[in-house]
C-alpha cells in the first residue's frame, strides 16, 4: 500500500488510499481519460461505416457489426471484472486491460477485411469492458467518502464527452486521412494513460483472493449472448425466421439464456449473481437504464447513417451535426450532485429520460428531407441537458438499493445490461430503420401523382428516359428514408417515456446517499 507520506495522498478508512488537491485532480482525470476512449472508440466509428464499408468492400448494413461486436463484447467481458480484480488486483487487471486494448487497437487499423475488424473489435471490446467498472472503482478508492458524487459525476462526464468528440473524430479522420486512423489514435492517448497511471497510483492495489471461476456460467453467457446478437445482426439479409440460420440462432439463444438463469441462481460462485434482482430499486433502476440508453445509444447509430446516405452530409458535417449533444451535457454535470442533494433522484431520472423523449418528438416531426443543419442539430442540443440529468442518479439509485456486499456484482450487471441494450437495440433499430424505409417507399409509390409529367420534364431538361426514371427512383428512396427515420423516432419515444416512468417503481433513496461504488 502507499505510504500515508507520501505528497498528495492520505490513507482512508479501510485501507482506501484517499488523494488530495492537485494529485487527487490529476489521478482523477487520468483515470477518466481511460473510460473516455472505451466511450470514444463506442461513437467514433459511428460516422465512419460508409467509409469502413467502402475500404473493405461490404455493404453499409454489414458494417454496422464494427460497432455491435465491440459492444457485445463489452458486455460479455464486463460481469468478469470482479472476478479477474480479486484474483489479480484492480489496478494490475486495468493496466492489462489498458495494454490489451493498445494493442487491439492497432490491430483493428491494420485490418484488411471486415471478418478481421469484427475480430479485433471484439477483442477491443474484451479489453474496454473492464476499463468502465475498474476506472469507477479506482476513482472511488482515491476520492474522499464525501467527495464520492463529484468523482461519479466526472466519470459520467467522459460518457457525456466521448459521444461528442467520437463523431467530429471518426468524420474528420475519415474524410481527410482514412477509417484506420480512428483505432490508431488511441495509441498516444493510451500511452499518457499508462504512464500517469505507473507513476501515480502504483500505491493502491487491491488485495487479491484465489476465487473459483464459474466456467460453465461464463460458456452459457457467451453462447446466448453472442447467439442472439448474431441473430439481430443477420436477420435482415437472411430474411429473418424464413432462415433455417436464424431460427438455429433464436433457438440456441432462448434455451441457453434459461439455463443461464437456472444455472446462475444456483450455482454458490456465480459469475453474475442474479440475486440483486430481488431489490426493488436496483432492478427498477436496470430496466430503466437499459431501455433509455439502448434506445439513445440505436439513436446515436441512425442519425449519421441517414445523413450520410441520404441527405448528402459528409463524414466530418455529419459529426458536427451530431456533436452538438453533448454540450448542454457538459455544462450540467457539474450540477447534478448539487441537484441530487435537494431533489428525489427519482424525479431527476424521470425528467431527464422524458426529456430525451421529448426530444425524439421533435425528430419525428421536424426532420425530413428538407431539413437544414440546424433542423438537425437544435434537438441534438437540447437532448443533452435530458443525458446529465439521468446519468449519475441512476447509477445512485441502483447501487444504494443493494447491501454493501452486492456492490460490486450490482455494478457489474448495470454495466452489461447497459453494453448489451446499445448492441441489440442497434441491430434491431437498424433493421426496423431499413425495414420502414423500403415499405415507406413502396407505399409512395402506389400514391404517386404526377410521375408521368415529372419524368417527361426531366427528358424535356436532357435526361434520357432511363436517367429520368433513375432520379425519380432517387427521389422516392430519400423520401422513404426520412419517413422511416421519423418512424423510428416516434418509436424511441415511446420506449424513452416507458423507461422515464419505470424508475418511480424504485423506493426513494435515503437522503444524502453517496454515490456507490461503479465497483467490478
Amino acid at each position: 500500500m502507499a505510504s500515508a507520506a507520501r505528497p498528495g495522498m492520505a490513507q482512508g478508512a479501510g485501507g482506501a488510499t484517499s488523494f488530495s488537491g492537485v494529485r487527487l485532480l490529476i489521478a482523477g482525470l487520468i483515470l477518466a481519460s481511460a473510460n473516455f476512449i472505451v466511450v470514444l472508440d463506442l461513437t467514433i466509428a459511428n460516422v465512419s461505416v460508409p467509409h469502413i464499408a467502402g475500404g473493405l468492400a461490404v455493404s453499409v448494413s454489414s458494417g454496422t457489426w464494427v460497432i455491435t461486436s465491440y459492444a457485445v463484447a463489452e458486455a460479455i467481458c464486463v460481469p468478469l471484472t470482479g472476478w479477474l480484480a480479486n484474483r489479480f488486483g484492480t489496478l494490475r487487471t486495468f493496466i492489462v486491460s489498458l495494454l490489451g486494448f493498445g494493442l487491439f487497437s492497432v490491430l483493428c487499423g491494420l485490418s484488411s477485411s471486415l471478418e478481421m475488424l469484427v475480430l479485433f473489435r471484439l477483442g477491443q471490446g474484451f479489453c474496454g469492458g473492464p476499463l468502465m467498472p475498474l476506472t469507477q472503482t479506482l476513482m472511488l478508492r482515491i476520492f474522499p467518502r464525501e467527495m464520492h458524487p463529484r468523482a461519479m459525476a466526472l466519470w459520467a462526464m467522459t460518457v457525456v464527452v466521448g459521444p461528442i468528440l467520437g463523431p467530429i473524430f471518426g468524420g474528420w479522420i475519415s474524410d481527410n486521412w482514412s477509417w484506420e486512423w480512428i483505432f490508431f489514435i488511441n495509441l498516444p492517448i493510451i500511452g499518457v494513460i499508462f504512464f500517469g497511471v505507473f507513476s501515480m497510483l502504483r500505491g493502491i492495489e487491491t488485495p487479491t483472493q484465489k476465487l473459483p471461476i464459474d466456467v460453465v456460467g461464463l460458456g452459457l453467457l457467451v453462447v446466448w449472448v453472442g447467439s442472439l446478437q448474431l441473430m439481430l445482426d443477420k436477420g435482415r439479409e437472411e430474411d429473418w425466421f424464413s432462415s433455417p440460420f436464424i431460427v438455429t440462432c433464436a433457438v440456441v439463444s432462448a434455451i441457453f439464456f434459461c439455463v443461464f438463469l437456472i444455472w446462475e441462481l444456483t450455482e454458490e460462485h456465480p459469475i453474475v449473481d442474479l440475486k440483486v434482482f430481488r431489490h426493488r430499486g436496483f432492478t427498477a433502476a436496470t430496466i430503466s437504464l437499459t431501455l433509455a440508453f439502448g434506445t439513445y445509444f440505436a439513436s446515436v447509430v441512425v442519425i449519421p447513417q441517414w445523413l450520410q446516405t441520404s441527405l448528402g452530409y459528409t463524414a466530418t458535417q455529419a459529426g458536427y451535426a451530431m456533436a452538438f449533444s453533448g454540450v448542454l451535457a457538459v455544462i450540467a454535470s457539474p450540477l447534478v450532485p448539487r441537484l441530487m442533494q435537494r431533489v428525489d433522484p427519482r424525479l431527476l431520472v424521470s425528467l431527464g429520460i422524458g426529456w430525451i423523449g421529448m426530444v425524439a418528438c421533435l425528430r419525428a416531426i421536424w426532420w425530413s428531407t428538407d431539413a437544414t443543419f440546424w433542423t438537425i442539430a437544435m434537438p441534438q442540443l437540447i437532448q443533452g441537458m435530458g443525458v446529465a440529468l439521468f446519468m449519475v442518479p441512476l447509477t445512485t439509485i441502483s447501487l444504494s438499493s443493494v447491501d454493501p456486499r452486492e456492490t460490486a456484482s450490482a455494478a457489474g450487471i448495470a454495466n452489461f445490461g447497459r453494453t448489451l441494450a446499445g448492441a441489440i437495440a442497434t441491430a434491431t433499430i437498424t433493421t426496423l430503420w431499413s425495414d420502414m424505409a423500403r415499405s415507406d417507399g413502396a407505399d409512395m409509390v402506389g400514391s404517386l401523382n404526377g410521375a408521368d409529367r415529372t419524368v417527361s420534364l426531366l427528358e424535356a431538361n436532357g435526361f434520357t428516359p432511363g436517367q429520368a426514371k433513375a432520379a425519380l427512383a432517387q427521389i422516392v428512396e430519400q423520401q422513404g428514408m426520412a419517413q422511416s427515420t421519423t418512424h423510428v423516432f416516434a418509436i424511441a419515444s415511446v420506449v424513452l417515456f416507458l423507461a422515464a416512468l419505470t424508475i418511480w417503481l424504485a423506493p426513494r433513496p435515503r437522503r444524502g446517499t453517496p454515490a456507490a461504488a461503479g465497483g467490478h
